[in-house]
This record gives C-alpha cells, structure tokens and sequence, in this order.
C-alpha cells in the first residue's frame, strides 16, 4: 500500500470534499485511490496499491488545495497535462505590499491579464493565496509560465502578450 500525505488550506477541505462527497468520491474513483482527510489538522492522506494511482491522485488534490475548481483539476488525469505552481513570494522578497502588486500584475484589472494569457495559451490560471497555478498541455504550460514569470519581473503585459504570439509561432514552425 502506498501513501502521500499533504496539508490543505483549512478553506479548501470543503471543495476536496465536495457536496455530500461527491468529489472525494469521483476523484476516488477515477484515480482508483481511498482518501482520508483530517479536518483537525488540514491534512489530507491518498492511498493506493499503485504509486502511480497516488502520484495523479496528488496532483488533483494539490490541484484543488491551490485553489482550482474540481472540474479544472481533474484534467491532470490526461498524462499530456501538467499542473505548475509560480511562488509570488520569490519575487516579492517578502514585503507583503509587492506581494499584493505582483498577484494584481497577473490578475490586471478586471481578470483581464489572467484570462488574456489563459486564452492565448490555452490554460487554466489561478491566483490563491502566494501562488500561480496553471494546468493544461505541457508544452502550453511553459509558454504560459514563462510569460507569468515575465510580468513578475516586471515586464508591461503587451511585451508579455507578444513573446507568447512569438513562441507560439516558433513551436508552430517545428
């Protein structure tokens, strides 16, 4: 029997859960593994025969725990996708003020930077908390980070915006 153990934003236990269990009990089924989840202490346990079963089942609950709805995070049972976690923290030298304005630089204004890189890339984003996750196609993933980690260094959002139309290009080229 093989086990992974990791702890969860207390406010994301629910969405693990899910209503009256129902996405514990699909995320169970589909990765063919039992989680147990602590509500003491926001930990959540995933245990399976197989090591692999456990290692999907992982990236969808650490998934979740970041702050992704359930339906998004499920799609990192497809082997071509993948879930990439950005720590703002990195860039923001632990001032909680350019914490603020780094998470803002990625979101824009009204979600528009968010869903302008989502769209482009064909991925799914999301600002929780420190981090930025993304999940979608491997190779859409790097393209999409690359251009998060642009605008946490501090590049304007239209540079940004191009250098994904131009390694889009260049992959398209290949």
């Amino acid at each position: 029997m093989f086990t992974y153990e990791l702890k969860v934003p207390e406010e994301r236990i629910a969405v693990i859960i899910g209503k009256k269990g129902d996405t514990r009990r699909k995320i169970e089924h589909k990765t063919r593994t039992k989680i147990y989840i602590n509500t003491a202490e926001d930990y959540v346990t995933i245990s399976a025969e197989d090591n692999l079963d456990v290692y999907l089942c992982k990236d969808v609950v650490r998934a979740i725990a970041r702050g992704f709805n359930p339906e998004i995070a499920i799609k990192l049972l497809n082997e071509n996708d993948t879930l990439e976690i950005i720590d703002i923290e990195d860039y923001s030298k632990k001032s909680a003020k350019k914490l603020i304005r780094l998470r803002s630089r990625v979101i824009g204004s009204d979600g528009k930077a968010r869903k302008m890189i989502e769209q482009m890339t064909n991925t799914d984003i999301c600002v929780y908390g420190k981090t930025v996750g993304i999940i979608g196609n491997v190779e859409d993933v790097s393209i999409a980070k690359q251009a998060v980690h642009s605008l946490l260094n501090g590049s304007p959002h239209g540079n940004v915006y191009r250098g994904i139309e131009d390694r889009k290009k260049r992959r398209r080229n290949f």
